[in-house]
Order: structure tokens, then C-alpha cells, then sequence
């Protein structure tokens, strides 16, 4: 065999096992064919886009429109592979080999020189360029992925007409999103909006005035949004000013008030005649055909605070205390305390300031503390004259840990408590509307951080740091305790993230601090301190306050098992999210057993006799007493199903076998 034919052998070996490797159309890796479809793809045109996922978990998503891009990557791949199949069946070994037995002849001057042997052509390894190779490789990357893509929508198409096993559900967080479940493949579809698929072009805009925790302001929310249609959402709750035009506007304060462009249309019962008539294409080219005139309600301003802040009575006098005060460290009871005045210096600064007698000064003083300007190091006395030192409440050691504080403590005159609770419970009922799925199981995280109401909420919260608690009713303290611990749960996920190991865990439930009416709350203290009347938490030996903390006084009368239904901290496992009024707090707990027992919180196997409950009652057993009385008084929370199965155990008297469900700590994401 000569050298030509054993190069034509060579090569030819060498394409066949890149045949083998590349027209199986798995390219090259081994792994399972990969693939996106466009709208050109698909046979309805009813979907944009369709994303592949591998039945193993792991997904790709690319967008049409960087096809080109995937091309490029999965060619230059190919080529790095092809290069070393090149390497491998090069003939340069041959070449070589014959060329050493070759005897070197001298040629003679007078002679004709002979002309030279021929040399086999040499495959290159590494220096095949990917400019070389891009087009064929790219090409036929771009062909096996459109077939396959194409395959798929076919199939898909003959399952949803054949009704076979295609689970359709939808997404509550995006309601233009739906998932088809097929067999090792997950297909997810974007739906065309309302106008997009009436082909409306809809210059104008859609807005109407709502309120939070609002049941018909919610249903023209969802039919909206089952529509595709943009709308402007006015919530006087959040933007409380707008309640002024909106009565202008309607003649009343009552929601929901839609508008298309300037019109007022009416709120939900004008719609639900609109949608029952037929006529939605015909109204939204009247209403919103046209670009939004000046007329229309305006769009809400964002990062604009419009609540007015008024300076405390007594700042003026805190500022030149702050100024001339003798603060320094002192050794107090054997104690190295930081940043501390004594009772004497500060009755001779108000003196000295107001030009008052030591009498009236000594009343400004606990006026001060009442305000919580200042507190006793040590907790003792709201304020004594004499031998006894305090401290500023932007010296205490805790403030720095306290994420409602900014640089300083709010020196406005404290708002009444009742009014930043209710404040507080109607921004979080707008996230959770506006960021949270329907059952308030699943929570958007990033679109809270960047949202207007979080922003407001943030501005309600440094509120809390001089407010007092003490003029707050029983179910008022109670509310504002529960929705203090959720609004405080969704803050540190945004800050500090999910807890993921034990010192997460620490930093999570212990170390993310408010300052609430003078003093630092943590999630650990709201619930062992507060709610549960200063009881240890699981695995701890130590109660979070201790003898004489005056947050104590703030404590309920008596300790509500319900309460722990009604707290979630940003896990799977735990209660949805949710929010109280005052007014019925006592109620909502109860809806939130009922909605947490039936979510699969208890279960049985008959057989076995086991009823299996969640960990949470666990943890905190002695809040429900002993296990047979922990089954009686979950039965009052279970459905006719789940509460016929535990009669039935408890009936006959026998031993009943309780086990604890696995909590799962990951994020309700």
C-alpha cells in the first residue's frame, strides 16, 4: 500500500468515527438532545416560546433570539472534540516512518535534479480554527436542534388532542405562564396576552384605585391578569393622599374604581357585565385604542415620601443634652458601662437649658424616657435623680444590630401605635397581593426588595423605635406581634438570606433586630419572649428575657397555642405568610390551623395506628399539653376526612402512635 492510498485509508477512518460520534445528534457529549423552539417551530402559534427541560432536572432555557450565540458554544465544543479524533488517526506516523528509511542520495552538479518525493498531506490538530469549522458544525447543530424542536411540538400537539397524559398548571406568580408535564420532558409555554391574541394595539392604559386585603379589589386584580392585560394599580392604602382624587373622581371613597384612559367605567360589577357581554374586544378598542390623555389618573410616584414628619416637642432640649452631657465610661456594679450620664448631670442640663426648677425638670426627664430618648443602664427605674446612670438610645450596644435603624434614632414626635399597627398590616397585605402566590406558599423575594410598599413599610418600621406600646389593646398588641414576626421573617430573608446551616439559623432567629418601642426585638423574642410569655425555645436552657425586663409588660394575658400557626419564617414548612387585623385576630388564627392542618400538617396509617404530625408541635409541646390532649385539640382544626380518621383511632381507646413529620428549612421561593 503507498503512501496516497494509506492516506485515503487514514482519512476515511478518521470521518467514519466522526459520523459515529456526531449523527446519533447528541453532539458529541453523550448526554440527551437539547433543543429550543421558536415561534416558527410551532404548528398553533399560540405560544411564543417553548423551554425543554431534561427529565433528570436539569433545564436549559435560551431565547430565540440567541440562537446564534448557542451555535457558536456547542460548535466550538464539536470542534475542540473533532480535534482530538483528528490527532488520533493523523497518518503523520506513517510519514515519518517511511521518510527515516529513505537513503540520502547526493546529487550530482551535471545532472538534472530530480524532482522531490511526495509528502503526504498532513491533517492539522490544533491549529483548525474555528472560523474553519464553524459553518458545517454550526449548521448542523442549528438543523438537529430545529428538527427535534419541531418533533416536540408535534408531539405535544398530539397529546393535548388525544388528552393523554398532559397535566397543564398554572403558575399564580406569573398567570401568563403554563407548564405542560410530559413524561421525561417539561415543556413550559407563554401565553399570548388578551390583546396580543385579539390583535389590539392598546396605546392607552387601564388603572383603577383599590385598597389592601380587599376581596373585589382582588378579583378585578385577577381578571386582569388572566386577561394579559397592563394595568395601573392605585392603592390608596399605600398612597394614602390618592383617596382625595379618587373621591373627586367618583363621588366616593369605595373600591375598586376602574378607569380606561380618563373614563370611569365602574368598579367590579361594571366589569363582570362587560365580560359576561361579549364585548371586551369592542370596549378595550374604544377605551384604550387611543394614547392616555392628561386626564387620566396619574401613575403613582415612586420613592417620594408623602407623609409629613413632625420634630418631637422635646428635641430641641435632647439636642443640647446630647451636646453637654458628660458621657463617658463607667464602672457601675463591678460592670464597664459604656457611654453613660448620671441622673444629677442631666436634671442640672434641663435646668440649666429650659430655665426651669429641679421639680419641673426631674417630670421633663421621665417625660424623656417615657419617649425612649434615654433608658437606666441597667433597666432599674424609668428615671430617679441620684446615684443612678443612663444612656442614649443611639449609645446602646444593641443599636448597631437593629436593621430600622439608619445612622440615628427617629427624633419625629412618636406616631400613635395604633396607627402605625394599622399602617404596618395594610403595606404587608399589598406585598402579599402584589408578590406572593394566591395560597401565600410561594413568595417573590426580589420584587418585594424593589417595590414601593417595601420601601414604605421600611419608612413605618424605623417608626416603631420610639413608639408606645403600652396604649395598644390586647388583640391590638397581639396583631401587631404576629405581623411584626412575618414583616420581620420576609426583611431578613431580603438582608441576611435563608437560614442554610446552624450559625445561619443563629444569625436569623436571634441576631436580625428591630427596635421596637425602645428596646431590640429579635424573631426568637417575639416568639419565646412575647407571644409564649417568656418561654424557652427548642434546645435551649435559657428564656430570652430575664427577671424585670420591661418587655415582658407587653406580654398576652395568656399564652394562644394558635399563635404558632399563624407565624411563618420564610420556609416550606412553615405556615403560609399571612397578615391580622385586630379587630379579628382570634378568628384568623383558627383559619390558619384549619389551613395549615389540611395542608397536610397531620396524616395516618390506619394500620399502624400513627398519626404523624407537624414538627412544630414538637418543638413546642408544652404550649399544647400532653399527646393524647395535643389529638383532641387538633381534631377541633381538621376537615369531616381528616378529623373521621383520628375519631376513629381515639374511639376504641388503644394506643395511638404519634411520629413527627421531617421540617423542611429550605425557602417558600
Amino acid at each position: 500500500m503507498d503512501s496516497s492510498e494509506q492516506e485515503k485509508v487514514d482519512g476515511d477512518i478518521g470521518v467514519e468515527k466522526k459520523k459515529d460520534k456526531t449523527a446519533n445528534g447528541y453532539g458529541g457529549d453523550g448526554g440527551e438532545p437539547k433543543g429550543t423552539a421558536s415561534s416558527a417551530d410551532q404548528d398553533s402559534g399560540d405560544f411564543y416560546d417553548v423551554e425543554i427541560e431534561k427529565s433528570n432536572g436539569e433545564k436549559e432555557e435560551k431565547p430565540p433570539q440567541e440562537s446564534k450565540e448557542e451555535s457558536t458554544s456547542i460548535s466550538s465544543k464539536t470542534e475542540e472534540f473533532n480535534d482530538k479524533e483528528i490527532t488520533i488517526n493523523s497518518p503523520k506516523i506513517y510519514c515519518n516512518a517511511r521518510n527515516h528509511y529513505l537513503p540520502a542520495i547526493k546529487s550530482q552538479a551535471h545532472l538534472p535534479k530530480p524532482d522531490p518525493p511526495a509528502t503526504p498531506r498532513v491533517e492539522r490538530s490544533q491549529s483548525l480554527s474555528i472560523a474553519e469549522t464553524m459553518p458545517s458544525i454550526g449548521k448542523y447543530i442549528s438543523d438537529r436542534s430545529s428538527s427535534f424542536s419541531a418533533a416536540i411540538v408535534r408531539r405535544l400537539s398530539s397529546w393535548k388532542e388525544d388528552n393523554g397524559d398532559l397535566v397543564m398548571k398554572n403558575n399564580s406568580l406569573n398567570l401568563e405562564v403554563t407548564e405542560f408535564h410530559i413524561p421525561g420532558v417539561k415543556v413550559i409555554v407563554k401565553l399570548k396576552s388578551e390583546a396580543e391574541r385579539l390583535g389590539l394595539d392598546l396605546k392607552g392604559r387601564i388603572s383603577f384605585f383599590t385598597r389592601s386585603n380587599c376581596r373585589d379589589c382582588t378579583a378585578v386584580r385577577h381578571f386582569f391578569r388572566e386577561k394579559g392585560l397592563i394595568y395601573v394599580e392605585i392603592n390608596i392604602d399605600v398612597f394614602p393622599k390618592r383617596e382625595k382624587e379618587l373621591i373627586e373622581r367618583t363621588g366616593s371613597s369605595q373600591v375598586p374604581q376602574i378607569f380606561f384612559n380618563e373614563k370611569w367605567y365602574g368598579g367590579l360589577t361594571a366589569l363582570n357585565e362587560l365580560r359576561n357581554s361579549g364585548e371586551m374586544e369592542v370596549k378595550l378598542r374604544e377605551m384604550v385604542g387611543e394614547r392616555c390623555p392628561e386626564g387620566a389618573p396619574p401613575i403613582p410616584v415612586y420613592g417620594v415620601d408623602d407623609e409629613e414628619e413632625e420634630d418631637d416637642v422635646l428635641l430641641e432640649t435632647v439636642r443640647s443634652l446630647r451636646k453637654t452631657l458628660p458621657i463617658q465610661d463607667r464602672l457601675i456594679k463591678m460592670k464597664m458601662v459604656k457611654n453613660c450620664f448620671s441622673g444629677v448631670d442631666l436634671v442640672e442640663g434641663i435646668m440649666d437649658h429650659l430655665d426651669r426648677g429641679r421639680k419641673k425638670s426631674v417630670i421633663t426627664a421621665k417625660l424623656m424616657v417615657q419617649k425612649h430618648f434615654f433608658h437606666h443602664v441597667f433597666g432599674e427605674n424609668e428615671f430617679e435623680e441620684g446615684n443612678h446612670f443612663y444612656r442614649f438610645l443611639e449609645h446602646e450596644p444593641f443599636i448597631m444590630g437593629c436593621f430600622n435603624y439608619r445612622s440615628s434614632t427617629n427624633d419625629s414626635e412618636p406616631k400613635p401605635a395604633s396607627f402605625l399597627a394599622d399602617r404596618l398590616s395594610k403595606l404587608m397585605f399589598a406585598i402579599l397581593e402584589a408578590y406572593a402566590s394566591d395560597d401565600r406558599l410561594h413568595v417573590n423575594y426580589s420584587g418585594i426588595d424593589r417595590s414601593e410598599e417595601f420601601r414604605r413599610y421600611l419608612n413605618v418600621a424605623r417608626d416603631l423605635q420610639r413608639v408606645n406600646m403600652k396604649l395598644l389593646s390586647p388583640n391590638e398588641r397581639l396583631a401587631l406581634f404576629l405581623n411584626l414576626h412575618n414583616a420581620m421573617a420576609i426583611h431578613a430573608v431580603i438582608s441576611i438570606g435563608h437560614p442554610e446551616g446552624v450559625l445561619d439559623k443563629r444569625a436569623f432567629f436571634n441576631e436580625f433586630l428591630y427596635l421596637v418601642g425602645g428596646y431590640p426585638y429579635s424573631l426568637n423574642i417575639i416568639l419565646n419572649g412575647t407571644l409564649r410569655r417568656n418561654r424557652t425555645s427548642p434546645y435551649s436552657f435559657f428564656r430570652p428575657f430575664s427577671k424585670g425586663d420591661r418587655r415582658l409588660e407587653l406580654a398576652p394575658p395568656k399564652l394562644n397555642p394558635l399563635i404558632h400557626f399563624g407565624l411563618c419564617n420564610g420556609t416550606r414548612s412553615s405556615p403560609a405568610v399571612r397578615f391580622f387585623t385586630a379587630d379579628g385576630v382570634e378568628s384568623e388564627l383558627r383559619c390558619a390551623a384549619k389551613e395549615y392542618f389540611q395542608r397536610g400538617a397531620i396524616q395516618f396509617n390506619m394500620e399502624k395506628r400513627t398519626v404523624y404530625l407537624t414538627r412544630i408541635i414538637k418543638w413546642y409541646n408544652e404550649d399544647f399539653g400532653t399527646e393524647k390532649d395535643i389529638l383532641k385539640w387538633v381534631m377541633k382544626y381538621l376537615d369531616s376526612t381528616q378529623s373521621g380518621l383520628l375519631a376513629h383511632l381515639l374511639a376504641d381507646d388503644g394506643h395511638i402512635n404519634i411520629m413527627y413529620q421531617d421540617y423542611d428549612w429550605s425557602g417558600n421561593l
